[in-house]
């Protein structure tokens, strides 16, 4: 669980999340906030051993909490969860369920499979769903929502990926990485109460914006062309120098 300046929900969403039969740890990262959620997680800390709790001394964003949180983490399935109460943590059984059965390597919840949501800002879906067909045109998948906060993984499949995105990125990073690592993907509908910006939602324009970037810098079909560009002159390189060897043998 990131935290970033949500004090006001925080206990609330981690009382929640314990409450969960599923749960045998949880693993925050307060990244550097300002309005005392650190203080927070401290205090819930010291009341259930469950909670270990982190703290970012400098702020760097969501993916690099994310990345320091899946690198605490030991129990055999690892969840995503944010601090805020956007997504439903009762949920946690429908999420895990295809792990547990052998069918999948990792979960995502989708917020457009049906489920019942929260109705709120038109342009927001509209971005969500462009950012899912480029990833998905990236990454040969048929997600209806890469950008989901609820991803689920067995554990071996997440801490085997390196995570380079410090903010939002994450998001269409990681998903890039384990189609290409070609993890067991599954799908299924949650439901949804999205914030507005004057709840507290963080997420704005310039991260869509990276978002693309980071669809096309780690696509594995971007990747698989990067391959194929250094081999080529490699190549080139080594016929150049057998030919000058037959020259001089000559």
């Amino acid at each position: 669980m990131p935290v970033y300046n949500e004090a006001g929900t925080v206990a609330s969403v981690i009382n929640t999340v314990l409450k969960q039969p599923t749960i045998r740890e949880l693993v925050v990262v307060d990244d550097c906030s300002k309005d005392g959620s650190w203080k927070v997680l401290q205090e819930l800390a010291a009341q259930d051993p469950r909670i270990k709790a982190f703290h970012h001394e400098v702020n760097q964003g969501k993916g690099a909490a994310l990345r320091t949180g899946i690198s605490k983490a030991t129990s055999p399935i690892v969840l995503i969860q944010d601090a805020d109460l956007e997504y439903d943590p009762a949920e946690y059984p429908i999420l895990i369920e295809p792990i547990l059965m052998g069918k999948a390597d990792v979960v995502f919840g989708s917020r457009f499979a049906g489920g019942p949501h929260r109705v709120l800002y038109y342009w927001h879906s509209v971005g969500n769903k462009f950012l899912t067909t480029l990833s998905n045109m990236a990454t040969n998948l048929n997600l209806t929502d890469m950008e989901t906060c609820y991803k689920v993984f067995r554990r071996e499949i997440i801490q085997a990926i390196h995570i380079e995105e410090d903010r939002f990125g994450f998001e269409p990073e990681v998903t890039a990485k384990i189609a290409r690592a070609g993890s067991r993907i599954h799908e299924v509908a949650i439901s949804y109460r999205g914030r507005s910006y004057a709840e507290g939602k963080k997420i704005g324009w310039k991260d869509g914006l990276r978002a693309v970037y980071c669809i096309v810098k780690y696509s594995p079909l971007m990747r698989e062309r990067s391959r194929k560009r250094a081999v080529r002159p490699a190549a080139a390189r080594r016929r150049a120098a057998e030919s000058r060897a037959d020259m001089s043998s000559g």
